[in-house]
């Protein structure tokens, strides 16, 4: 059986109504709502048609029909249009994926994962960077007072960690500018495995004299470079899947907050590489999200892939404007991450 323009028009004016509605679709809505030309007769039987091709579905004998997971994949991949944000949404994100707080990754990642929520009305989820193979980028050491000096590492993935160390003398803001490229000399560039024994004896004879320095810096760079991979796993506007009726049940919201609960199962849901990725029911191939969708993006930094971001929800979320927003949404946030205190040192 062909699937002619004709067709092509019916499904997709079922598509939309479905995702506006949440009702099935039958043949005289579609000849009253959508101008096809066609009359509700030949319409009925092109969604027979549809039906018997794959692309919908009909829970009862009596109802309309839906959208089935190859309708919803022919409709993304083929027939959608996505489009583009209104001034309003692009102030909007451009505005909030700022954070002053010296741009501290996690923060902006938090900060993105509820904007993201917000704009689509969805569940926002996100992984971390991880740390497991990232190396030092920048050590810098800052007065506070007679008796405290702060410890920044800066990693070449973004992610800093601060810590205060106490001192028991005033060392002066030249020491410290004279320690901090010491620090830089020895550490830039190398990752946890690399800080060796020899680069530990190396950076003692080099710190002499500020041993409290030395001995407070060591086990924080391995913290900070934890060589197992410790990706957080973020989730946001959980409610929001409330705002669907087919969460009105109360055992398929179980369900659904149940997945949300699983890390591992969130990571198995999100993006696998590629630019923006769309996973419509079945294909997630995870338990628990056979009857969701999930749109999710990798974003970078400097052009390296170093997390990913997306939303879940039904499948019938409105995916050309989720695209939509999931674009802009990765566009600025790699733009911050690229552009921010840690990445012009």
């Amino acid at each position: 059986m062909e699937m002619d323009e004709r067709k092509i028009r019916i499904l997709q004016a079922i598509i939309n109504d479905y995702i506006n509605t949440a009702e099935p679709v039958g043949s005289r809505t579609i000849a009253k709502k959508y101008d096809l030309g066609i009359s509700s007769a030949t319409i009925r039987n092109e969604m027979a048609d549809l039906e018997e091709m794959g692309y919908l579905e009909q829970l009862h004998s009596s109802s309309g029909r839906k959208p089935s997971n190859k309708g919803y994949r022919l409709y993304v991949d083929k027939l959608m249009h996505v489009p583009n944000l209104t001034p309003e949404e692009q102030h909007i994100i451009k505005t909030q994926i700022i954070d002053t707080a010296l741009f501290e990754i996690d923060k902006i990642i938090k900060q993105t994962t509820s904007l993201l929520s917000e704009l689509t009305k969805l569940t926002c989820i996100v992984k971390t960077p991880s740390v497991s193979r990232s190396y030092i980028k920048y050590i810098q050491l800052i007065n506070i007072d007679s008796n405290n000096v702060l410890l920044v590492i800066i990693t070449d993935n973004g992610i800093i960690k601060n810590n205060v160390i106490r001192v028991g003398k005033n060392v002066s803001a030249e020491a410290l500018a004279k320690l901090s490229n010491i620090l830089n000399i020895r550490l830039k560039d190398l990752n946890c495995e690399q800080i060796n024994l020899e680069v530990i004896n190396n950076l003692r004879i080099d710190l002499a004299g500020y041993e409290d320095i030395f001995n407070a810096t060591i086990p924080v760079l391995y913290e900070c470079l934890s060589s197992s991979d410790n990706r957080e796993i973020y989730t946001e506007g959980t409610t929001n899947i409330f705002n669907y009726p087919e969460y009105k049940d109360i055992e398929k919201a179980r369900e659904f907050l149940s997945l949300l609960d699983n890390k591992d199962k969130i990571v198995g849901l999100l993006n696998n590489g590629s630019n923006i990725s769309v996973k419509i029911g079945n294909e997630n191939f995870i338990e628990g999200a056979e009857d969701c969708s999930v749109v999710s993006a990798v974003y970078s930094l400097n052009d390296r892939p170093i997390g990913e971001i997306g939303v879940i929800g039904p499948t019938r979320i409105p995916y050309s404007k989720v695209i939509s927003i999931l674009g802009n949404v990765v566009r600025e946030l790699n733009y911050i991450l690229t552009h921010s205190y840690f990445d012009d040192r």
